[in-house]
């Protein structure tokens, strides 16, 4: 199920990364800051185009991300 925030909490949200825009082109998702996103998403919309729906990306993908430099680490890896 998807969270619902409310307006301050996306507004707090703007600058965060793990955001992901799904358009119409389904092959070309679009990443980054919530920001970045809704810019997107609105120049899309003047262009008559479908703006996307924006998902916020599973935080389990930045833990398992967090969890491989730590192993890299473990290894003598360059991190």
């Amino acid at each position: 199920m998807a969270n619902k925030y409310s307006f301050d909490q996306l507004v707090a949200r703007l600058k965060s990364p793990g955001w992901r825009l799904v358009t119409d082109k389904k092959d070309k998702p679009v990443s980054g800051t919530l920001e970045d996103l809704v810019k997107v998403a609105k120049d899309q919309h003047e262009k008559g185009e479908h703006p996307g729906l924006i998902e916020e990306i599973e935080t389990t993908i930045e833990l398992d991300m967090i969890q491989l430099a730590e192993l890299w680490r473990h290894l003598g890896l360059p991190v």
